[in-house]
């Protein structure tokens, strides 16, 4: 019979295991050994299937067990250090700490918005790569004791479980999560009272959510929870689930992340005295409402509207992740201006300002629609993609923004993304280094790890891949309906001697899952050769709504139920953390092959190489920036070229059996005297050490650090309201006085030529007469800019110039601005000139979109070679 009502009820530790409670609600046990190695010993038979979770395992052990472990005087040993260690892992200095005691001018706090988290998979409020990224990001920051405040939303049915129908069918399923059986804390009042952030919906109407705490080693982690008494059905499931529901459902989502999370932030430091944050980060769209509150906020203040832009822009950071636009959330204009404004959510804050600053005001844009990522981007002054290439893609993708400009000077930089180590690298690995004298800051110790000893480390990870995978595969079977006697079979599913490839992650369009069965009897030959065959591990999810990428799933899974070839090729079903955990160290090989340039990072692969798996990529994301034949292989592509993309499938699909059988599986299989690839060993060394420090979040976050929030945070407080009002003053008077800003006459005072060449190291000198309206020549910056020419004229790998002004205005009301050009490259070489407006408060000269520049009548500026 089934319950009317569920609850939890919590188990009384005795007092000598209290610390335990403690070791249980921090969630660094997920990412630290010693921790997870004292919990394994509460059960050691492992009675209590967990999953690997602490607090659900403290609720499950007998009250008997307690009491025996109460008086074991070797466990309370192990417990007393490890609560120790947690104690001084978090309050003793860390590298925030340090750099701040050198002098270092570093944000008081920094707030992090995400949509998901991935931090361990007991608590499964993920996705896929955006949700581990931000569990990444919080793990570093702690390690590196950056003073971070995550904030999300706690969704009660998270994302979704996967399973197959008998035909291979992906099958969704959302188990009901209790937040009192997670490792979670409810945010209280003083006086004991749950405290609430409110949001206000049209019609009069309140949507409740009550904060629950996560304790991500240092970093605290809020989550919003829709599902409180005080709210109507329909808001009690606005948290329902991750990425679900409609257009409005998924509005109320993104207006509680952004708005409710920065009054959960505001309520957490008020009740525990944490540092107010000087730097609000969102990861995404998705919580770019959050500008709109700390507007709001400021309004409070007598701040008007453009002073407060500018005051939120100032200490705002957005990272994008999206390297297509239909990637990004937009919405209905007439949903937006529903839910804003004096009947909604900010009342006092004008709806059509609101608006103005998600509408797709460049070309191609539709200005009927709400764009999530432009407002992150005009709320915020710094904004950067997540690998090299994506930031290139990201200028392109969005320069509409910033008319007049070329691509390369849109204000998007990159940090390329890392991956926490200690969370996904396997302990095998982590004790072979350490050996070897390596430390969490030293992989150059792989250097000195004898070939027998990491080879042979290799061939145990593979095996324990081998069982995890035919414990996982015979749970699917029966799953999809079959009998245990159908599955005899499973015992010789794959072997710990065979090249193994893992290829795992959502199964969107780009990502091309099937790739690999483009020529299925080819495949086949290589999964049966005869002497180098290799075998496949593929996981992956295609969102609930998305049938296209259900029957790529199914695709997969047919062939792979083949009875030739099901002991080379597996599809393992609900891919997440945990199984990830297993795969990336039992793989010798790790697939990614995505449309070009379509991937915007692909962490994936870095959590492969950091256990020696070494990398067989399109050059696309973070493999891009720092493919080395030393790290893997490159799957040649046909992304330049305008073919069909069946054709371009076709091509890229031969490439990657081409280097399977002449490259790949060859070099495995290719053993000395000693029995040993050597080469390939070589591979796995240089990719553990050498590539190995690139990838880690750590240094993510110390870039994060230097490059966006210090200068942020500065920002933020360099705008008091009396700057902040001038700054935006100014704007407003730079805007209106630039139609009347022109290049009127540029002349040369041209060196020595012959046949319209001039010598290299020779110096043009540039005579330029500027318009400027009503604006002084203090509020521009008026530059030349020089650099290679094609045949239509245009300049590539540009250098600029300043020119300064001379002199005051002419009879006509123009300035006079001057400067030498240095030809200092061969070759065709043309200039122009161009005024961009200028403020010491401006974070680049592009920041507000203005460009004046030449028109063809205007002066000599012409093209010169170079010898």
């Amino acid at each position: 019979m089934k319950a009317i009502r569920r609850f939890t009820v919590r188990p009384v530790l005795p007092d000598p295991l209290q610390p335990l409670s403690d070791l249980a609600r921090n969630l660094r046990w997920s990412w630290h050994t010693e921790t997870r190695e004292l919990f394994q010993a509460v059960d050691p038979e492992g009675r209590h299937a967990a999953d690997s979770d602490p607090v659900r395992l403290l609720g499950a052990v007998s009250a008997g067990r307690l009491a025996e472990l109460a008086q074991d005087q070797r466990f309370l040993h192990r417990l007393t250090e490890a609560s120790a260690a947690l104690q001084e892992y978090l309050s003793g200095p860390r590298w925030y700490q340090e750099e701040l005691a050198q002098g270092a001018e570093l944000p008081a706090a920094v707030a992090y918005f995400s949509p998901e988290f991935g931090v361990t998979a007991a608590l499964p409020q993920y996705s896929g790569g955006l949700g581990i990224l931000a569990g990444d990001h919080l793990k570093a920051a702690s390690d590196l004791g950056v003073p971070l405040v995550g904030v999300g939303l706690l969704y009660r049915r998270g994302y979704f479980r996967q399973s197959l129908s008998r035909d291979g069918w992906q099958q969704e399923h959302y188990p009901l999560l209790d937040p009192n059986e997670l490792p979670l804390t409810l945010v209280r009042e003083a006086d004991g009272t749950p405290s609430r952030v409110v949001l206000a919906l049209p019609g009069g109407r309140s949507l409740h959510a009550c904060i629950w705490q996560a304790q991500v080693g240092r970093v605290p982690l809020l989550l919003l929870d829709s599902d409180v008494e005080e709210n109507a059905p329909g808001e009690r499931e606005v948290t329902d689930r991750l990425y679900g529901g409609g257009s409005e459902h998924r509005l109320l989502q993104e207006m509680l992340l952004g708005i409710g999370g920065v009054r959960a932030v505001r309520t957490y430091c008020r009740l525990t005295g944490h540092a107010a944050p000087e730097v609000f980060h969102t990861n995404e769209g998705h919580a770019g409402f959050l500008g709109l509150e700390r507007i709001r906020e400021l309004s409070g203040t007598g701040l008007d509207f453009d002073s407060s832009v500018e005051a939120v822009r100032a200490g705002t950071v957005f990272t994008t992740h999206t390297p297509v636009p239909a990637g990004i959330d937009r919405f209905d204009r007439e949903l937006i201006a529903r839910h804003f404004g004096d009947d909604g959510e900010l009342p006092g804050v004008g709806v059509e300002r609101i608006l103005q600053l998600g509408m797709e005001t460049y070309s191609g844009g539709d200005p009927t629609l709400f764009n999530m990522a432009v407002m992150g981007l005009r709320l915020a002054q710094r904004a950067n993609g997540v690998s090299t290439l994506h930031g290139s893609v990201s200028r392109q993708m969005f320069a509409g923004l910033w008319p007049g400009f070329d691509a390369a000077e849109v204000p998007i930089t990159s940090v390329t993304n890392g991956v926490h180590a200690p969370t996904w690298v396997a302990p095998e690995i982590f004790g072979l280094r350490a050996r070897y004298g390596g430390t969490p800051g030293r992989w150059d110790a792989a250097a000195g790890i004898p070939d027998r000893e990491l080879w042979d480390l290799r061939r145990t990870l593979r095996e324990q891949l081998v069982t995890e995978v035919r414990t996982r595969l015979a749970a699917s079977w029966r799953t999809r309906g079959a009998e245990p006697a159908e599955l005899g079979w499973i015992d010789g599913v794959l072997d710990p001697d065979v090249l193994t490839i893992g290829f795992a992650r959502r199964v969107p369009s780009y990502k091309r899952l099937t790739l690999m069965l483009r020529d299925c009897d080819r495949l086949t030959e290589l999964l049966l050769h005869p002497t180098r065959p290799i075998q496949i591990v593929v996981a992956g999810k295609a969102h609930p709504a998305d049938d296209s990428g259900k029957r790529l799933v199914r695709e997969l899974v047919r062939f792979s139920d083949d009875p030739r070839v099901r002991h080379r090729i597996v599809f393992l079903p609900d891919y997440g953390m945990a199984m990830a955990q297993k795969l990336y160290p039992g793989c010798d090989v790790w697939l990614n092959n995505p449309l070009r340039p379509l991937e915007a990072c692909g962490t994936s692969g870095m959590k492969a190489a950091l256990n020696g798996c070494l990398n067989l990529s399109v050059l696309d994301g973070w493999w891009d920036e720092w493919f080395e034949p030393d790290f893997g292989w490159a799957i040649p592509t046909a992304d330049g070229s305008a073919m069909d993309e069946d054709r371009r499938d076709e091509l890229e699909a031969n490439a990657l059996y081409e280097l399977i059988e002449e490259r790949v599986a060859p070099r495995f299989y290719d053993r000395g005297d000693n029995g040993l690839p050597e080469r390939w060993v070589e591979m796995v060394r240089r990719t553990v050490g050498t590539l190995g420090p690139k990838v880690l979040a750590g240094r993510m976050v110390r870039e994060y650090v230097e490059r966006l929030y210090t200068p942020a945070a500065l920002a933020h407080r360099s705008l008091d309201a009396a700057t902040a009002r001038e700054l935006a003053d100014w704007k407003a008077r730079a805007r209106a006085a630039w139609p009347r800003v022109a290049v009127d006459h540029v002349e040369a005072v041209a060196p020595s030529t012959i046949g319209g060449s001039a010598e290299l190291g020779a110096t043009l000198a540039l005579r330029v007469r500027i318009a400027l309206g009503a604006l002084e020549p203090g509020d521009v910056e008026v530059q030349a800019v020089a650099g290679r020419v094609d045949s239509a004229d245009s300049i590539s790998d540009a250098q600029f110039f300043p020119l300064k002004p001379t002199g005051g205005q002419d009879l006509e009301g123009r300035w006079l601005y001057e400067g030498p050009l240095a030809l200092d490259r061969t070759g065709p070489y043309g200039y122009t000139v161009r005024v961009l407006p200028a403020h010491p408060l401006l974070a680049t000269s592009a920041e507000l979109g203005l460009v004046a520049m030449p028109t063809e009548a205007t002066g000599d500026g012409a093209g010169l070679l170079m010898r």
